[in-house]
């Protein structure tokens, strides 16, 4: 058993050097492939973490009634952080409000405003923007609460964007599955034409549709996970020049990209899968005509 199974091992990888230029020629299709796909990957991770930064960054401000003492102010954080959505409340003075605002502008134009223009206020931070307009809501039916600033279209264009990426991401994964999987299966077509005698000759003699098959579906393996390392190694590196450019300009001082470490596990599992699901499948598609009575 163990010997035969070796045996058609062999035949699978005899497949592969027999026919070299279509096998480069597969390899090199699903490394393209998988190197779109990861592209489009790692830019829709590092979008969903930017819009997530951005969620952080993305403030509600509340504004607290104006004839309520500091102390009563105070008072209504413990309402507020049990609004559902909400991540962090910070109580900010008006003392500190018009510091906050000096910084801002120039301060000799600013010259006789003092903190009685501003408002005591609690900044707060979000858990999901997609939830901004309900929380702004449950923001304002706070007693003590006068007014909710929030910036509600901004959030929405984040959602606008990341909704969209995921899309297009989604659609072109799935395209360039089917077109690595049709040039895996004619590759392994052509294989397959060329011993159709043997194949004949083995049907006559017996052989299962197994004993017959393995060597194509290992043939189909082997190119898949071929393609899928050298994808993974590709993308490593285009990566790491791609990013280390952008650090060098000036987003890199507004744009956090995420290490590659943090992305290698994943996007080489993805390959993989990927590999092997098109090989193992291309190579059993490809011969099924072969194998009908």
């Amino acid at each position: 058993m163990i010997s035969k199974t070796g045996y058609l091992i062999r035949e699978g990888f005899r497949g592969i050097f027999t026919h070299k230029f279509m096998s480069f020629a597969t390899v090199a299709v699903i490394v393209a492939c998988l190197i779109i796909i990861g592209s489009l990957g790692v830019v829709s991770v590092n979008i969903s973490s930017l819009i997530h930064n951005l969620e952080q960054e993305n403030e509600v401000v509340a504004f607290v009634e104006e004839n309520l003492s500091d102390e009563e102010a105070r008072g209504l954080e413990a309402s507020i952080s049990g609004i559902e959505n909400i991540a962090s409340v910070e109580y900010v003075t008006k003392e500190t409000a018009m510091d906050n605002f000096m910084k801002d502008y120039d301060s000799v134009l600013m010259e006789g405003i003092d903190s009685s223009v501003f408002r005591n206020r609690y900044v707060v931070h979000l858990n999901d923007i997609s939830k901004m307009l309900e929380t702004r809501d449950a923001l304002a039916a706070i007693p003590g609460i006068a007014k909710v600033n929030a910036h509600i279209d901004y959030a929405n264009g984040f959602i606008t964007v990341r909704n969209i990426v995921t899309v297009i991401s989604l659609v072109l994964v799935a395209v360039l599955v089917l077109v690595s999987f049709f040039i895996m299966s004619n590759t392994i077509k052509l294989a397959t034409y060329s011993r159709q005698d043997e194949i004949a000759i083995m049907r006559m003699v017996g052989a299962t549709n197994g004993f017959i098959r393995l060597p194509f579906v290992v043939e189909g393996l082997v190119l898949g996970i071929l393609g899928a390392l050298i994808a993974f190694f590709a993308e490593w590196g285009l990566y790491e020049l791609v990013t280390g450019k952008v650090m060098e300009t000036i987003a890199g001082t507004f744009v956090k990209v995420v290490p590659f470490s943090e992305l290698a596990v994943p996007v080489l599992l993805i390959f993989l899968a990927i590999g092997v699901v098109i090989g193992g499948v291309g190579g059993v598609n490809a011969i099924r005509n072969y194998l009908k009575v």
